[in-house]
């Protein structure tokens, strides 16, 4: 008999696995580490418009139109007169845009086939081709199309996008509003939209086939509908025409809002939409209309409103370097704050972003620190690092404001940090730098950022040759900034500072006036309805005490009527009930005489 110890050995069979087949084309890539294989999967993307599942920062194909595909079409419809234009634009291309059933046109016996985005597609590239041939202000102007599409964005008008109402936005009380009135927008003047299409809007027909909306965004136009919008508006971009820039890039805070759609295909039109007009804009409409939207969509409680916003900042950046450049000190700050974002996607596009406009910078000595830069502003951690890439840099150029609000953020936290060495390091690059600055006003925005660190690490550091750096530095700088000695330089900076703050104190007691104000208009209405209430229950109450009465006053004349009946001698007929007879005789019990 055969005995088991602990020193026993035994032999399992195991089966092994047949190994994974691998498709052709480049589908995956086999990498093998020590004794396994892992198999490393290739992203592929697709190229068509609506199968792909990973189609962000894909280039859209161009939409081809539907019914004018072709020259005779095309001609035949041209040849036609105004009124049939604008009545084939409105009665069928329009509503095939919207995913409607163009019933005038087709007729109720032709079989309804569901629409698809292609068919949305190809109705959009039909009008702006007649846009192309016949003048964009007679299309969307004259024919209505624009008041359609302005109705189908913007139900409740520019102000409410992004949700910025007064108040909120980086413009406190108007919001998108000081941007449209400010920009004297050409798509913003459509005052007669109901009476250019004769009385009958396209999308609220939508609204009462039953189709849904974005109900938890405040949407209530269709999703068809809003995507066929937006269709149209990058078929207009497609066109290249500068004539139809000033109603297409008013849009675009439509289109970035519509990121944040729950429907798919809507947030593949509006990313769609938003890179073709960004495409499309003129460079010296980037400091008036596109950064200011852009801001105001960084408001936004969509964080996909605000990578859309943000990839489309990028887009800007690599199109118009000069004006982005002009615009580093405000967009810095404002793009640094999403860093910090709790959405990945939003972190990672504000990288993207930050990086492509800090390379806009047109100074060729910091031009290699700028990635190190740009890492350090993400992680604290490593600003040394990027101090040290600037200690290894010779100022050569001048200075200007743009180049300033990429460094002095860095240069400021490095003041701050412990270790006395570093602290050195930002006080040479600090006095090197103050000594190229082109003006006062270009440094004067960073002043307050760096004059006040610099004085505590004069006051404060123990070693005195550090010291002596850093009132070098400071020195450089007050010279930079205008002033005479260092305490002229602090007492502007006071200055400056009190005023700032006086003046958010105005603006919040102002916000808060406001709010009162309308806490009290609020609590009158209420008021008034209270009261119109409280007389509308109590002429109810008399009325149902005066018809309770009526009532009461019904019933007893009806139990009058019959005890005077019980206490009658004659019946129903007239008749006396003792004997019978109309005229009772002597002989009857009842009888009177």
């Amino acid at each position: 008999m055969a005995s088991i110890s602990a020193s026993t050995k035994h032999k399992v069979g195991v089966k092994k696995p047949a190994p994974k087949k691998t498709t052709g084309g480049g589908g995956a890539s086999i990498l093998k580490t020590g004794a396994s294989a892992k198999i490393k999967s290739s992203n592929s993307t697709s190229s068509n418009g609506a199968g792909g599942t990973a189609r962000r920062g894909s280039v859209a194909p161009k939409l081809q139109p539907a019914a004018l595909n072709h020259p005779q079409t095309l001609e035949a419809f041209i040849s036609l007169d105004g009124a049939h234009q604008k009545d084939r634009i409105l009665n069928e291309f329009v509503p095939h845009m919207f995913g409607e059933r163009a019933t005038f046109h087709e007729g109720i016996s032709k079989p309804h086939t569901a629409s698809t985005s292609q068919s949305r597609g190809g109705a959009a590239a039909d009008i702006a081709l007649a846009c192309k041939h016949l003048g964009p202000v007679v299309v969307l102007k004259r024919f209505g199309v624009l008041a359609e599409i302005e109705k189908t964005l913007l139900p409740q008008g520019i102000g409410a996008v992004f949700g910025n109402g007064p108040g909120r936005g980086i413009h406190p009380g108007g919001g998108m509003r000081k941007i449209a009135s400010a920009a004297s927008l050409a798509s913003m003047d459509s005052d007669n939209a109901m009476k250019s299409t004769g009385g009958q809007s396209y999308s609220t027909m939508s609204l009462a086939s039953g189709a849904s909306g974005d109900s938890k965004r405040g949407k209530s136009t269709p999703p068809n509908a809003r995507e066929g919008a937006l269709l149209f508006l990058r078929a207009l971009c497609e066109l290249g025409s500068r004539a139809v820039e000033p109603f297409v890039v008013p849009l675009l805070a439509a289109a970035l809002d519509e990121s944040g759609s729950s429907s798919s295909s809507v947030r593949e039109a509006a990313e769609d939409a938003s890179t073709a007009i960004v495409s499309l804009a003129h460079p010296l409409a980037v400091p008036g209309v596109i950064v200011p939207v852009l801001f105001e969509a960084l408001h936004s409680p969509e964080w996909r409103v605000k990578a859309a916003s943000l990839d489309r900042l990028a887009q800007v950046a690599a199109r118009a370097p000069s004006q982005i450049s002009k615009l580093l000190p405000k967009i810095i700050p404002t793009v640094t704050d999403q860093i910090w974002d709790t959405k990945p996607q939003v972190t990672k596009s504000a990288l993207a972003a930050l990086l492509a406009v800090c390379n806009t910078n047109e100074n060729p000595d910091i031009k290699p620190a700028i990635p190190a830069v740009v890492n350090a502003i993400s992680k604290p951690a490593d600003t040394y690092k990027a101090v040290e890439e600037l200690m290894a840099t010779t100022f050569v150029a001048t200075v200007d404001a743009s180049t300033l609000s990429i460094l002095c953020p860095i240069l400021s936290r490095g003041l701050k940090e412990k270790n006395a060495v570093r602290k050195r390091s930002c006080c040479v690059v600090i006095e090197n730098m103050s000594r190229l600055v082109d003006s006062p006003n270009a440094v004067a925005p960073f002043g307050p950022l760096l004059v006040p660190e610099l004085k505590k690490v004069v006051e404060n550091v123990q070693f005195e040759d550090i010291r002596d750096v850093a009132l070098s530095a400071l020195q450089a700088l007050t010279r930079a900034l205008g002033h005479a000695d260092i305490e002229a330089a602090m007492s502007a900076i006071m200055r400056e500072e009190a005023e700032k703050a006086e003046a958010e104190q105005r603006r919040i007691e102002e916000a808060l006036n406001e709010e009162k104000q309308a806490e009290e208009e609020r609590q009158k209405r209420e008021e008034e309805e209270r009261k119109q209430f409280r007389e509308a229950m109590e002429a109810q109450r008399l009325l149902d005490k005066m018809a309770l009465e009526e009532e009461e006053a019904k019933k007893e004349k009806e139990m009058l009527k019959k005890e005077a009946a019980k206490l009658s001698t004659k019946g129903k007929g007239g008749k006396c009930q003792g004997c019978g007879l109309k005229k009772c005789k002597k002989s009857c019990l009842f009888y009177s005489g």
